[in-house]
């Protein structure tokens, strides 16, 4: 696959709404404006167009996916999907829209390019071993020369909610660079085609919350989780046509799990609980 000049997303004109966001991303004209660099796998910045409007968008040709010894081949387009399926299912609506589609490298993820504030820190090292007031820790972090620094994060509702969806997604890879705060006060979260394994692969920054009894809006949006995801359900059906039935089985217990223990997760010990880089 040819690497095309990398081109910065320029004005654009907004889709209207979820409805509107969809049609454009699944009929619109995929036209490839770049290569977005260090990425692992091929992620290209695009214009698409439909019917008079026009959006800045990540596509995510399933060719240019690199072979992972823990996910079958060529199925982290559809995980990317799946993730958005079920952020919309809990009503959060925490990933940007996703869309599974053909392109001009074949069959990828088409996702709705955000642009982040540049402005909205949320992740943070700071001196001592306890965060100040309105952060969470999440664990110490070698800054060089043998010095360490204490890693936090935002004790923010949107990031906590977006804590509950990586459980429930199983999400093997929640870095800082993930987490679009955009301009409008909205949090959106990218990348997660490492999602959905059948085994415990949890590895994310936000491990603030870990042992916290859940927030009441958590726990009634994984009840209406678990209702959509019953046999037969509406996203158990979608799920079906994306993921494994194993791993659709996964989903169900991890939402059990959450509801029975009405806690955030901890780490098991048993795989690494930070991805690295972190950032």
């Amino acid at each position: 696959m040819p690497a095309p000049e990398r081109i910065p997303p320029g004005r654009v004109t907004t889709p209207r709404g979820r409805t509107g966001a969809l049609r454009l991303l699944g009929e619109g004209e995929l036209t490839v404006r770049g290569r977005i660099p260090g990425a692992s796998n091929a992620v290209l910045l695009c214009t698409v167009a439909y019917e008079g409007e026009e959006a800045s968008c990540v596509y995510k040709p399933v060719t240019g996916e690199r072979p992972l010894w823990d996910f079958p081949d060529g199925t982290l387009a559809e995980r990317e999907v799946a993730a958005w399926e079920v952020s919309e299912a809990l009503g959060w609506g925490l990933v940007p829209p996703t869309v599974l589609r053909d392109g001009p490298y074949g069959r990828g993820m088409v996702q709705l390019w955000i642009e982040a504030d540049p402005d909205a820190g949320l992740l943070a090292l700071v001196d001592g071993d306890e965060p100040d007031d309105g952060w969470k820790a999440v664990g110490p972090a070698e800054i060089g020369e043998g010095r360490t620094a204490l890693l936090v994060h935002a004790d923010d509702d949107r990031l906590r909610r977006l804590a509950v969806l990586d459980a429930v997604i199983n999400n093997g890879d929640r870095k800082g660079g993930h987490l679009l705060p955009a301009v409008d006060g909205a949090l959106y979260a990218i990348d997660h085609g490492v999602t959905f394994n059948a085994e415990a692969r949890l590895r994310t920054l936000l491990w603030g919350w870990a042992g916290e009894p859940l927030p009441p809006d958590a726990v009634a949006a994984l009840a209406r989780l678990a209702d959509a995801l019953r046999p037969g359900g509406p996203l158990a059906t979608r799920l079906a046509e994306l993921l494994t039935a194993t791993e659709v089985d996964a989903v169900r217990v991890r939402v059990d799990r959450l509801r029975s223990t009405g806690t955030h997760p901890v780490p098991t010990g048993e795989w690494p609980a930070i991805p690295w880089p972190p950032v």
